[in-house]
């Protein structure tokens, strides 16, 4: 029985000293490393703005033994493709930092990796709350205050308030700086359209641009007419031969109508009464007109000298309307206007002058025994004065 084992094992012994050559063999092949290539990855821009295009380029990538096969992409944003080239680019939307990485293979089987960091900065978010229609003569308010950078930057504003005009004569009326403050104010004065431009920036070269349309509406008026009359007196004395002037404009306190001025002396003890003269001047309309003093041959109606000036109908009566228009001020200066659309409505120049103070003297010796008279001049104008209230829109 010992003799036998003790053979077993000489047998045994010899085919592991046989077969050990080709085992060995064996397990060299089976644990063989897999040739790999060598990755090599390089990107431009690798800082950008969001919403920009980087390049990736993997093409120096080393073979080593074979060839690649496939190149795989991962921008780090969620985004992954192939390509069968080294080649790509990517658009970045969101801002942030990104690993972006290329895996390229060869044909057998064996992978190598390369990482680049991409710095996308966040575009400031413009914010602009801005009223689309307000009237004129108000003022309209635009405000971007609320405007913020993604990564917690300051913030730096330009605006464009009117491309209508160029504010700074470079011949570009787009591109003015007319205030860099975080919201600003437009005064209006007449209806129309307003165009402009906001631009905000960070420090990291991100912009953020949009143009905005303000439309300036008319108002509108119920305009109704009042009938008032307005009376002016004045006084002096006159020697003779020297002339009293005055001026005035009782246009502006409405539409003339009519008009109606009495000269009156003082009484003269001594007859024939004192001779004057009274003329009124309206160059705006060229009109022109005088009338000299005259008294009752009836010394016992005891009258005093005078002249008067009359004249109606200076401008046709106006009915109640509804009238458009951008302001008040500019309304009433339609409805008044001196020069186009009412007879009158501008200067009224009133003169008088002493022709003669009666009696001379008998005789060319001695002082005159009434060198000139007291008087007063009243004038009455009719006039049509416009009220005006708005009405909502």
């Amino acid at each position: 029985m010992r003799g036998r084992k003790l053979a077993f094992k000489s047998a045994a012994l010899a085919s592991f000293i046989i077969l050990a050559p080709l085992l060995s063999g064996c397990t060299s092949l089976v644990g063989e490393d897999i040739p790999k290539p060598s990755a090599d990855l390089e990107a431009w821009p690798t800082s950008i703005q969001q919403g920009d295009m980087v390049t990736f380029d993997a093409r120096s990538s080393d073979t080593m033994e074979g060839v690649i096969t496939n190149f795989n992409w991962d921008f780090g944003d969620g985004k992954n493709i192939e390509t069968l080239v080294g080649l790509t680019s990517h658009k970045y939307e969101d801002w942030g930092i990104y690993d972006a990485k290329v895996t390229v293979e060869n044909d057998r089987g064996g992978t190598d990796s390369e990482t680049v960091q991409i710095s996308v900065n966040g575009v400031p978010e413009l914010i602009l709350q801005i009223p689309e229609q307000v009237k004129a003569g108000d003022i309209a308010v635009l405000d971007a205050s609320s405007s913020f950078d993604p990564e917690g930057n300051e913030l730096d504003f330009s605006w464009d308030l009117d491309w209508s005009q160029d504010s700074d004569g470079d011949g570009d009326a787009k591109n003015d700086e007319d205030s860099t403050s975080s919201h600003v104010e437009i005064p209006t004065s007449n209806s129309r359209e307003i165009f402009g431009s906001i631009t905000i920036s960070d420090d990291n070269g991100g912009v953020s641009t949009t143009s905005w349309t303000i439309e300036v509406l008319s108002r509108q008026f119920l305009v109704e007419w009042t009938e008032r009359t307005f009376e002016y007196e004045w006084n002096g004395s006159l020697e003779e031969g020297e002339v009293w002037s005055q001026s005035h404009f009782p246009g502006q306190e409405g539409l003339l109508i009519s008009v109606f001025g009495v000269l009156e002396l003082d009484r003269d003890l001594i007859e024939p009464q004192d001779n004057f003269t009274l003329m009124v001047n309206v160059p705006q309309a060229s009109w022109s007109e005088s009338a000299q003093t005259t008294s009752s041959t009836n010394f016992t109606d005891n009258e005093s000298a005078r002249a008067e000036l009359e004249r109606g109908q200076l401008n046709p009566i106006r009915n109640d309307s509804e009238i458009t228009s951008d302001t008040e001020e500019a309304l009433l200066a339609l409805l008044l206007n001196s020069s186009t659309n009412g007879f009158g409505q501008g200067e009224w120049i009133w003169s008088i002058s002493a022709d003669q103070a009666d009696p001379d003297a008998f005789m060319d010796i001695g002082p005159d025994p009434d060198t000139g008279n007291d008087w007063t001049l009243t004038v009455s104008f009719v006039v049509m004065v416009p009220t005006l209230t708005e009405i909502a829109q």
